[in-house]
C-alpha cells in the first residue's frame, strides 16, 4: 500500500471511525458467562472509501443500513489483531481523543489475545479500559450488572465445587455424579 493511501485512510478513521468493545451474556461461554467482543466501524453515506478500507485491509463487511448509510465494520478477533492494530499502529492517528480509545482498544485485545478475559480480574480490567473509551453511551448491559454476575457466577461456582465433593455411591463414578450436578444446577436456574 502506498504511504497516501494508508495516512488518508487513518486520517479518515481519526474523524468518522470507532473502536468498540461488547458484551452478550452467554451461558455456553466458559465459566464466567460473559463474551467481550471487539468492533473496528465507520459509517458513510459514500460507499468508496469504505470500499477502500475492505480493499487495503483485506478483511471486514460492507453493508448498506436501511437509512441508506453504509457501513464497513470488523468485528473477528483474528482480522482486527492481524490487520487492523498493526495498520492503525503503522499509520498513527493525530486527535487525542482517538489515540487514547484505540491505545485502550489494543490493551483489551491483548488481554483477550493472552486469554486473561477468562478470570474475573482480566473482565474487570476490560470493563475499566472501556469505561475509559469513546463517550458513554447507551450500553445493552451495565457494568454493574456485569459485575454482579460474575459474582453470582463465582459464588455458584464455589457451592458446586464443595456440592460435587465425591461420595460412595456404588456404581457412579466422579464424572457421572459430577454431570448430575451440572444438570441439577442448570434446572435451578
Amino acid at each position: 500500500m502506498r504511504p497516501e493511501i494508508g495516512y488518508y485512510l487513518a486520517g479518515f478513521a481519526d474523524g468518522e471511525g470507532s473502536f468498540n468493545v461488547s458484551f452478550r451474556p452467554r451461558q455456553d461461554y466458559r465459566r464466567l458467562g460473559w463474551k467481550v467482543s471487539l468492533c473496528f466501524n465507520i459509517s458513510q453515506k459514500d460507499k468508496v472509501i469504505l470500499a477502500l478500507f475492505k480493499r487495503y485491509l483485506k478483511c471486514g463487511r460492507l453493508r448498506c443500513r436501511p437509512d441508506g448509510v453504509w457501513y464497513y465494520e470488523v468485528n473477528n478477533f483474528n482480522a482486527l489483531w492481524e490487520k487492523v492494530i498493526p495498520f492503525f499502529k503503522k499509520y498513527r492517528f493525530l486527535s487525542a481523543k482517538k489515540k487514547r480509545d484505540f491505545s485502550k482498544f489494543c490493551q483489551i485485545a491483548k488481554i483477550i489475545k493472552n486469554q486473561q478475559h477468562l478470570k474475573e480480574e482480566g473482565l474487570k480490567k476490560i470493563l475499566q479500559l472501556r469505561k475509559e473509551m469513546n463517550e458513554p453511551g447507551k450500553r445493552r448491559y451495565r457494568d454493574e450488572e456485569i459485575l454482579a454476575s460474575l459474582k453470582t457466577s463465582f459464588s455458584l461456582e464455589s457451592s458446586e465445587t464443595i456440592r460435587q465433593t465425591p461420595e460412595e455411591k456404588s456404581g457412579e463414578d466422579i464424572v457421572r455424579s459430577s454431570e448430575k450436578s451440572e444438570v441439577n444446577i442448570n434446572e435451578r436456574s
